[in-house]
């Protein structure tokens, strides 16, 4: 039991470090790639890289599971990985990080109204203080950086829904298979449009195999996708069946540092009202996922 507790908070640290740096990663990856072009390649280069390691996993899915693991691959990696990129074309990669921090609050949403998993008056506290720090993050950004388009927050804020999705489905209906069975399974499926996005975006084009931001930006994109995305959703399906859908959610408690560090490192502007709405966010976060005290009995 000591040896799972201590390998659920490793998982949890290299999932924080792994991601946390993510955003950068997408940030010079557009340099010399639109939105599309980032998110096709992202999943294609991860796919390829799952199916090499564990390609014989997929027997072992079940026909009935086949389902769950087609909504996991699109909630969890296909849309999110358009989703960010797009977001991070108007707002700088740190705010993009802070806001990714909202997945553990829409876990306990979810689970309450879809999988039917009770809160607590707590947890509903928590959810209100974490929106009222995204608020707060989303207007100071605003004013700060009048030039960025604020409203492709939204992007953000619908792939943390969908990543509160993609949790709560791996831990119900898909625990009893591995998590590098269900990470090749979900690129099984989502592999093909990924292809067809990328062929219209118009990517194989002679001007493009020429441009060295281009060459520059697969290179980002392919760190990405081996780290960010591959290794990174084997650990992560791992920590949610060796946890709670809530704990592993957490790891966005540890990944805005590592993102506000890098963005800082490249020349990002953020304010103090914005490190206020990222503590907010922070506790709102840490409220609703903290477990009430048991009571001794005398």
């Amino acid at each position: 039991m000591q040896k799972k507790a201590t390998s659920k908070w490793l998982y949890l640290l290299v999932l924080s470090l792994i991601w946390g740096t993510s955003f950068i990663l997408i940030k010079k990856a557009l340099i010399g790639l639109n939105a599309y072009q980032l998110g096709a390649l992202r999943t294609l280069i991860t796919g390829l890289f799952l199916f090499a390691a564990g390609y014989k996993k997929i027997r072992f899915i079940k026909k009935e599971q086949w389902k769950w693991i087609a909504l996991s691959g699109f909630v969890g990696s296909f849309i999110p990985a358009f989703f960010f990129a797009i977001a991070e074309t108007e707002i700088d990669s740190a705010v993009v990080s802070v806001l990714n921090s909202l997945v553990p609050l829409n876990t306990v949403l979810l689970g309450a109204a879809v999988f039917k998993i009770a809160s607590t008056t707590r947890q509903v506290i928590g959810v209100v203080i974490g929106f009222i720090g995204t608020s707060i993050l989303i207007l100071e950004g605003a004013d700060l950086n009048p030039n960025q388009n604020y409203w492709y927050a939204g992007f953000v804020i619908a792939s943390t829904v969908m990543y509160a999705v993609n949790v709560n489905v791996i831990k119900r209906y898909l625990q009893d298979v591995k998590p590098l069975a269900i990470a090749v399974g979900n690129y099984v499926v989502i592999f093909i449009p990924a292809l067809i996005v990328l062929f219209l975006t118009e990517f194989f084009t002679a001007e493009n195999f020429n441009n060295p931001d281009i060459a520059k930006s697969i290179g980002y994109v392919t760190i990405l996708a081996f780290f960010g995305t591959a290794l990174a959703k084997v650990l992560f399906n791992t920590l949610v069946q060796i946890s709670t859908p809530v704990f592993a959610s957490s790891v966005t408690y540890i990944m805005p540092i590592v993102a506000l560090i890098w963005g800082l490192l490249d020349g990002e502007s953020f304010s103090w009202t914005q490190g206020l709405g990222t503590l907010v966010i922070l506790f709102g976060v840490y409220l609703a996922n903290r477990k009430a005290k048991k009571i001794r009995s005398v």
